[in-house]
């Protein structure tokens, strides 16, 4: 029996690799002859690298950058080593661990930053890798990537042709945009992981519902948003001239993400792309479904929105391309399971939510005996 466990995060109580390690402990205790195959997954959120970590040929690496706020922070960036030797490195880099709202030691909304972000991208660069995929959740800022594309070398300069500082506050200052020295993606591309489909500006843009969670009050949206507006005015051309492409439009799904960072890292030439399917492509999901009896998704939360594009959704997807059963494990479920062959809510296990988010992994591993007692009584 083949089981493949590609778990993503219990938020705040136990990382994708802890999921997929308690189940697995919980399935062995019944049933250890099982071949149980473990395969973290992720979103395109904070813990990208950590699910991504134990992915064959996983090289972590550490770099100073500037953080959101200006003070240095240690940031990583992810090497995935190709099976394919034509091919080369992949490089996951995460906006979380250099430019990510935990990292501020207080809220800044106009002035927090993605510079950092940027920082780590071009130690990629500098290391050669031949493709890019940038994790962009948790931003603390609201600057556009406008930082992070000033740390890949674009220039942004007010009417005097001064350079503008980098956060929200300076994007409706700038007037040009100086492209020479930006550095180029890498041969095979660039992508932005999100599972975030909100336009640049607008009612439903970046400023608006992201900005509050991110310490702006009324008048800061009003500011930041017309920023946003400004900068996609002055640079979407600029950076279309550079890259040779069609000019990115503020309004496609996707661009407000990251405070807008979607959009800057798009007129970079990145594309925008579901979290949860790219990071299935990285782990490796496709191979590892292939001769499994049976795939594990699980989350904290099953619900309404776990359908719409999140790990849970997408691996089920691919488990069911390839006529692999489905079992789920979540802290908690709020929607219909019918499309799985089993469900356990650590909730209704443990007695009580409370209950089972104190010792999260014991109760990962008591669904695990469950799911694997369940699976070997099936006719």
């Amino acid at each position: 029996m083949k089981i493949v466990l590609a778990l993503d995060s219990f938020k705040g109580t136990a990382t994708a690799a802890q999921a997929c390690a308690a189940v697995a402990e919980g399935i062995a205790a019944v049933a250890p002859t099982a071949e149980v195959v473990l395969v973290p997954m992720a979103d395109g959120g904070e813990g990208t690298l950590d699910a991504l970590s134990t992915a064959h040929g996983a090289a972590q690496h550490e770099v100073t950058v500037c953080g959101p706020d200006g003070r240095p922070v240690r940031a990583r960036w992810l090497e995935l080593k190709s099976t394919d030797s034509d091919r080369g490195a992949v490089a996951v880099v995460e906006l979380a661990e250099s430019s990510g709202i935990t990292l501020m030691e207080r809220l800044s909304p106009l002035e927090a930053h993605t510079v950092g972000l940027g920082e780590v991208m071009l130690a990629a660069l500098d290391h050669g890798v031949e493709e890019m995929l940038i994790a962009v959740g948790g931003s603390a800022s609201t600057d556009a990537g406008a930082g992070a594309l000033e740390a890949l070398g674009a220039r942004f300069l007010d009417a005097d042709g001064m350079v503008v500082d980098p956060g929200g506050r300076g994007l409706a200052r700038i007037h040009d945009v100086d492209t020479r020295g930006l550095r180029r993606p890498p041969v095979r591309g660039a992508t932005v992981l999100t599972d975030v489909t909100n336009p640049l500006c607008g009612p439903d843009g970046a400023a608006a519902v992201y900005g509050p969670q991110k310490g702006a009050e009324a008048a800061d949206i009003e500011q930041l948003d017309a920023g946003l507006a400004h900068f996609a005015s002055r640079t979407a051309l600029a950076m279309a001239a550079w890259s040779g492409s069609e000019p990115v439009d503020p309004s496609a799904p996707g661009t407000g993400a990251a405070g807008g960072t979607g959009f800057g890292l798009a007129t970079w030439g990145a594309q925008l792309r579901s979290g949860a399917a790219a990071l299935a492509d990285a782990a490796g999901v496709d191979d590892a479904l292939v001769g499994a009896d049976l795939v594990v998704v699980g989350e904290g939360r099953f619900d309404s929105q776990s359908a719409q594009g999140k790990v849970v959704s997408e691996v089920a997807r691919r488990a069911g391309a390839a006529g692999v059963p489905t079992a789920l494990i979540a802290g908690a479920i709020d929607a219909p399971t019918t499309d799985f062959t089993h469900a356990y809510a650590l909730g209704d296990l443990a007695g009580s939510p409370q209950q089972a988010m104190a010792d999260t992994a014991a109760w990962l591993r008591a669904a695990g005996a469950a799911l694997a007692t369940a699976y070997e009584e099936t006719p």
